[in-house]
């Protein structure tokens, strides 16, 4: 069939895609910015009207759009959220279950590169709802901003149903689906999500300064959320020859990339080519990513993989922490016991970065929280979970050093991680590291 034949054949309303999907049934979202504002909107009313007894909703790093639709309070008797990331928005819905006895958010513990495969085997997806670009003269949509589990779900999903947004950049890679691989296309106009971190810290340059002068011409690097990476990039100015593959792309990459600092030149795979899983940034990012042939985008559990992290040259990776424990174990996703994010892609990128040839893993984070009150280098983890093993820990930077964690006795690893903590907290983790009988 004629591609455009086939697109108006499957054109229809959001209330009409949306009356086809069961009770009952397990429905995956696409992420983040891919999130489909006007199929969420029409699935609430449905649920709103009593068509559904319950729904699970699967998905990660919810919009502001999902949390004014689907994912309300009003509707938590029917909507089952089960995310593979808390957001501040789930965060926030799972505080408000708390709050009257109830719980709302089903967080469900996944490492990034196998999230395709869990939204795939471990559960039967029986929709698939997102964002994609205009579809072009051949029959293709784009999955944009976020190939990431998506471009494993949209291929096995049982029935995949479309919100085309002009707005959506048109991205190369494996982000294509064919419109005879859609059941139902809706359209709909509205602004990209957008996410735009605040300018970093005197501690967080200060960080960054210790990392950047570890990378060498030629590095090819992942660089995480937060404050700390974007100063790092912006320490890179005078580098030559970057090259990218990294989980997220970001707007800090987007300006070495025009100053011809990021150019892939000198990377092991896809050369020249800046890959990317999600996309977290402003309108200009999404400009900038449009149609560009350097940018490309390829599902997580490819670009995650640390059998393939591994065989870049020089492979460099920054991620931040909540808190690391004097062993050297790391916790970047639990608060008080409770999820504040999510496992992620960080152990992925840990490991993949080390087993490379003459790759570094950085893991920084300030060395107090709360103004200065609580050390975040403690004796041990107090949020729960370890989402870096200590045999895998590599570097960890605070404002106050960088240690070495690989080949370091737990006694050394005490004492490294001792001197990296506030002065001011330094004397009660030696007598505590002391008890523990570490040194």
């Amino acid at each position: 069939m004629n591609p455009q034949s086939a697109y108006q054949e499957k054109l229809t309303s959001p209330v009409d895609a949306a009356s086809v999907i069961k009770d009952r049934s397990n429905v995956i979202l696409g992420m983040g910015v891919a999130m489909p504002p006007a199929l969420m909107r029409a699935l609430a009313d449905r649920a709103y009207a009593g068509s559904f007894s319950s729904l699970n909703v699967y998905y990660m790093h919810a919009s502001h759009d999902a949390m004014e639709t689907l994912l309300v309070e009003d509707l938590m008797d029917v909507i089952r959220p089960k995310p593979l990331f808390m957001s501040s928005h789930d965060r926030a819905l799972a505080a408000k279950g708390r709050n009257v006895g109830k719980s709302y958010v089903d967080f469900v513990p996944s490492a990034f590169h196998q999230a395709g495969r869990l939204l795939t085997e471990s559960i039967s997806p029986d929709y698939f709802l997102v964002t994609v670009s205009p579809m072009d003269k051949h029959g293709y949509f784009s999955l944009g901003t976020n190939p990431d589990y998506g471009a494993t779900v949209v291929r096995k999903a049982k029935h995949v149903i479309v919100e085309v947004n002009p707005n959506m950049p048109r991205v190369f890679g494996e982000c294509l689906l064919h419109v005879s691989d859609v059941d139902a296309v809706v359209e709909h106009t509205a602004d990209l999500m957008e996410t735009v971190g605040k300018p970093p810290s005197k501690t967080d340059k200060a960080i960054a300064d210790l990392i950047a002068s570890e990378i060498p011409d030629g590095a090819t690097l992942q660089m995480g959320v937060g404050g700390v990476p974007a100063a790092v990039l912006s320490n890179l100015e005078n580098h030559k020859d970057l090259g990218l593959h990294s989980e997220l792309f970001s707007p800090p990459m987007v300006d070495l990339i025009k100053k011809g600092v990021l150019t892939g030149a000198e990377k092991s795979i896809l050369p020249y080519k800046h890959v990317f899983t999600l996309a977290l940034g402003d309108r200009a990012m999404f400009d900038f990513m449009d149609d560009n042939p350097s940018i490309v985008g390829y599902p997580v559990s490819w670009v995650n993989a640390p059998s393939v992290i591994r065989k870049n040259r020089n492979m460099i990776s920054v991620n931040a922490a909540i808190e690391v424990d004097l062993t050297g174990q790391i916790n970047s996703e639990q608060l008080d016991g409770r999820p504040f994010s999510g496992t992620g892609g960080q152990l992925d990128f840990v490991r993949g970065a080390y087993d490379g040839k003459n790759g570094k893993s950085f893991i920084a984070l300030h060395s107090t929280a709360k103004g200065g009150t609580i050390s975040k280098i403690v004796p041990r983890l107090k949020g729960g979970a370890v989402t870096d093993p200590r045999m895998d820990t590599h570097y960890v930077v605070t404002e106050h050093g960088m240690a070495n964690m690989k080949g370091l006795s737990l006694r050394d690893r005490a004492q490294a991680l001792i001197s990296l903590a506030a002065p001011e907290f330094r004397e009660d983790l030696s007598r505590e590291a002391n008890e523990m009988g570490l040194i």
